[in-house]
């Protein structure tokens, strides 16, 4: 017991020496899932190791390992990488077997599984083992067995804890004794270098001196390896070769990083090793040089009105990057301000660990106060407003809205009135007043009829913007059944009431529906009305009486008839009575009679202010009458020349009555002539078939018409003679009429075949003789005189008309400036106008082509064409190219300078198309046209 009380102790001593610094354990600090430290060095007691494994013991309490994963380390696997010791799920070690002695500290590393892997360092040791706590300092074993004598010194000042040592010595090796004993030396527990961040120096800055014994006998040099030595971060850590001294050389940064672990080498002056390389931790010390951090700086959350105190609101979480297991990153939160004070100032409050906001009065009303802003701060150093850094959010609390307001009525009876016959149409208007949130389930307003409307002529539609209730017929009323309604309108939200709400008195109403009677049509009782007739019924025939009523039973009106449609123009109908009388034969077999029925409509109208019509139809059923033969189907046909047992025509009739009035049907064959019952004969087939076929052995081909009597079995029956054409071929093997043999059969012998093709040859002669003659008239005509007199020949010629003047204000024109001057005499002594100069070029005139004596009309094209070509190309022709002579009209002219006139073109234009529209525009051409070498 002794035991476990020192080693329970001791882990107690541990935290608080380590924690003492760096400000008190929080309470409840924001989850970090992890170990609680990089680093565990824990001392065994001596007793618990030798001899028995720690599991043995029941009464010792085994070291543990801190960890939180914030999820109640579900799923979570420790796992040491020494296979000596073993770690439960609760984070205690354990000896997997029997450690009989432990004389060197044990190191390992203990990691975590899960959602993600997290790893620390433990270093387990005896109790007792001596700490160096001067330069020089050495252990010896006598000093050691005093060991248990000071265990309770130890215990109040464990040697990993206290300050690092100015010197580290390397550990010594096994020693053999002048009596052949072998004696080991145990190993110092080298605690943690702590190294604070930020640190402003100078540097570099001394952490620790490392030596070894045996630099007494031989030189030795003295290396550091690792992440921060020689590995990425280089050159955080120097050492001093020659004296061991190891450095910081810059300011470290926790937050960065927050321990580093290096191996300190001592070598010879050859590099071969002269000591075991030994381990150093080195931890860098949190400083509170981070401020609390929200992720957002508007945070948005909303409470229901009438919410109870105590009742969450929102969750505001500032994070701190400094150690949240000092009292650096250990974040409280207060309320700074709230904005309305509405009803009191302080509505909310903040758990100030948790970040929790909560109600701590009643009064929410969203009907007065719809949203709050609230100013959070959080603080670090626990709360403490004179050490810690701040930080500042705003929670927006929007009050929702619940139905605590009952819609309520503005009036107690409302009215209206709807013309009789009409739907779809809003009589009423129910106007409600409500104080919950607009266009939400807690103000839309529901209204329900529930009395004076047991048909349900009437609906009341909400309007989404408004909230009123349109009054709406949905089925149209009857003045005469019913004047007014006297409606009972309920109104509710959409959404339930809140508890302990109850309704308003006014969500009840009545509402007065008055009916106004307007002149409704005139209908007929029975539409369509249906009877039946016989066809044939003669003209004059009363048919029936198609009468309409009137609903307007108050108003005493007149009803008077009209045709309204009569396609076969059979019926008419009394104007006042609506009596029916045929006009013409009724025929069930007319085109405007469909499936026995023929269709007339009638229409009403009454006498009223405006008029009304209606309208009915009067369906007449005919009943069929034997009134039509039948008639013999096919009219045309083909048969062998030779009687075959297989071979005969197929015939039927078509008779347009109906049963019984149809088949079946009688055929047969006249008795005159006689050769029609001498070549032919007739056998039935069924009640509507027969089949006719040759009575003789051969018949000669040919076109016969054979006359057939058909009988249809009507009361009385009708009888038609028809005529069927029948041609008589030869046939072939199979039965069928070969092409020489249907010719013949149409009556066309060899001569007549023979005469038709001789006339097709000579229709095709004299279309030939025409077009050779066509051919050579058109070569005459090429070499033929022209035979028009050359005055009347207007191809060539100048036809001259009258000329028309321009009024009075035309007349006054010079022609002579048209004309081509013979000197400047004259131009000179005209008075002051234009002058004209045209000067005539002196050079050979060029040569048009001679119109031949007898031309070809089809040369005069060609002339033309070469006259007009060397008119083009004859610079003699007129116009000249000479210069215009205009008089000086004076200064203070009106008109602006051409040389005013700027051209719209932004880039040089290109004037080689002049070069094609010929020596007149040569000049031109010249001057502005030579592509880019001009």
């Amino acid at each position: 017991m002794k035991t476990v009380s020192i080693l329970m102790l001791r882990a107690a001593l541990q935290l608080a020496t380590f924690w003492g610094t760096n400000g008190k354990l929080m309470s409840k600090a924001p989850c970090r899932p992890g170990f609680s430290q990089s680093f565990y060095s824990v001392l065994i007691s001596r007793d618990v190791l030798q001899g028995r494994s720690i599991l043995q013991d029941s009464t010792v309490s085994s070291p543990k390992v801190s960890f939180d994963d914030c999820m109640a380390n579900e799923g979570v696997v420790f796992q040491s990488s020494d296979p000596r010791f073993s770690i439960g799920a609760d984070g205690s070690i354990y000896a997997q077997r029997e450690v009989t002695s432990l004389t060197a500290p044990v190191q390992f590393t203990v990691t975590a599984s899960g959602p993600h892997v997290w790893e620390t360092t433990v270093k387990l040791a005896l109790m007792g083992q001596p700490t160096p706590s001067s330069p020089g300092n050495q252990v010896t074993e006598e000093e050691g067995k005093g060991g248990e004598r000071k265990e309770e010194e130890e215990v109040k000042a464990p040697p990993e804890f206290q300050a690092p040592p100015t010197v580290i010595m390397f550990p010594r090796q096994q020693e053999i004794s002048s009596k052949g004993l072998r004696r080991q030396k145990r190993d110092w527990v080298i605690p943690p270098v702590n190294v604070p961040e930020n640190s402003r120096g100078p540097f570099p800055q001394m952490l620790v001196s490392i030596r070894s014994d045996q630099d007494r006998n031989i030189s030795i040099r003295y290396s550091i390896t690792g992440v921060g030595a020689d590995q990425p971060p280089n050159e955080v850590f120097s050492i001093d070769p020659v004296a061991g001294k190891m450095f910081v050389t810059k300011p470290l940064d926790r937050e960065r990083r927050s321990s580093y672990h290096l191996r300190a080498h001592a070598v010879n002056m050859n590099g071969e090793r002269v000591e075991s390389p030994i381990d150093l931790y080195i931890y860098v010390i949190d400083m509170n040089d981070n401020r609390p951090e929200f992720k957002n700086q508007v945070y948005n959350g909303s409470v229901d009105e009438g919410s109870k105190p105590g009742t969450f609101v929102m969750h505001l979480a500032a994070f701190d990057h400094d150690d949240n297991t000092t009292a650096n990153g250990m974040v409280r939160y207060r309320i700074l301000s709230q904005t309305p004070h509405s009803p009191i100032p302080n509505m909310f409050t903040i758990n100030s660990e948790t970040g929790d906001i909560v109600t701590v009065a009643a009064g929410l009303d969203r009907e007065k106060v719809s949203q709050y802003s609230i100013i959070v701060q959080a603080t670090d150093m626990e709360g403490n407003l004179n050490f810690g850094l701040s930080n500042t959010a705003t929670a927006i609390i929007s009050v929702t809205d619940i139905n605590d307001n009952p819609p309520e009525l503005t009036s107690r009876t409302f009215s209206g009135e709807v013309p009789e016959n009409r739907i779809n149409v809003a009589v009423a208007n129910l106007t409600v007043i409500d104080r919950d949130q607009p266009r939400s389930p807690n103000w839309n307003a529901v209204y329900r009829i529930i009395s004076g409307d047991p048909i349900g002529h009437f609906t009341i539609i909400t309007d989404p913007h408004t909230n009123d209730g349109m009054v709406t017929v949905v089925k149209p009323v009857d003045f005469e059944q019913n004047r007014a309604f006297m409606l009972t309108v309920v109104v509710n939200n959409q959404a339930p009431l809140a508890s302990g709400i109850q309704s308003s008195l006014q969500s009840t109403s009545g509402v007065t529906i008055s009916v106004v009677d307007i002149n409704e049509p005139p209908f007929f009782p029975t539409n369509p009305k249906s009877i039946r007739f016989e066809e044939g019924v003669p003209a004059g025939t009363s048919l029936t009486t198609f009468s309409a009523s009137d609903p307007d039973r108050f108003m005493q009106q007149s009803i008077r008839y009209s045709k309204l449609a009569d396609p076969a123009e059979w019926l008419s109908i009394n104007t006042t009575n609506g009596q029916i009388v045929t006009t013409a034969t009724l025929d069930r077999e007319s085109i405007y009679v469909k499936n026995n029925i023929y269709e007339a409509t009638f229409l009403a109208v009454d006498n009223g202010s405006p008029m009304a019509s209606g309208t009915g139809t009067l369906q007449i059923y005919l009943i069929d009458v034997n009134d039509n033969a039948p008639s013999l189907l096919p009219r045309e046909s083909q048969i062998c020349e030779r009687i075959n047992r297989n071979a005969g025509i197929n015939i039927t009739a078509a008779d347009s009555d109906t049963d019984p009035n149809v088949g079946p049907f009688v055929f047969e064959l006249p008795t005159f002539p006689a050769s029609i019952r001498r070549n032919w004969t007739v056998s039935r087939l069924n009640g509507d078939y027969a089949r006719l076929s040759l009575r003789i052995q051969y018949l000669k081909p040919g076109v016969y018409e054979v006359p057939v009597i058909v009988s249809d079995s009507g009361n009385p029956p009708l009888s038609n003679r028809s005529i069927i054409k029948v041609k008589v071929c030869p046939c072939d093997e199979n039965g069928d009429c070969t092409l020489v043999g249907a010719v013949a059969a149409a009556g066309l012998g060899t001569g007549a075949i023979i005469a038709i093709l001789i006339c097709i040859i000579i229709l095709l002669s004299m279309v030939l003789v025409f077009v050779v003659w066509m051919k050579r008239r058109e070569k005459e005509r090429q070499t033929k005189q022209l035979l028009i007199d050359p005055e009347d020949d207007v191809r060539d010629n100048i036809l001259k008309y009258d000329e028309e003047g321009g009024g009075e204000e035309d007349q006054d024109y010079d022609l002579s400036q048209l004309q081509q001057p013979d000197s400047l005499e004259h131009i000179i002594s005209k008075p002051l106008g234009v002058r004209r100069v045209d000067e005539r070029p002196i050079i050979p005139e060029s040569q048009y082509p001679i119109r031949p004596a007898v031309p070809h009309p089809g040369d005069i094209g060609d002339f033309i064409n070469e006259g007009l070509r060397a008119a083009d190309n004859d610079p003699t022709a007129p116009p000249y190219d000479s210069l215009l002579v205009f008089d000086y009209e004076g200064s203070g002219s009106t008109a602006g300078s051409v040389s005013s006139l700027n051209s719209s073109s932004t880039g040089d234009q290109d004037y080689d198309y002049l070069n094609d529209w010929g020596p007149r525009f040569k000049k031109l051409a010249d001057m502005y046209g030579g592509g880019e070498d001009d």
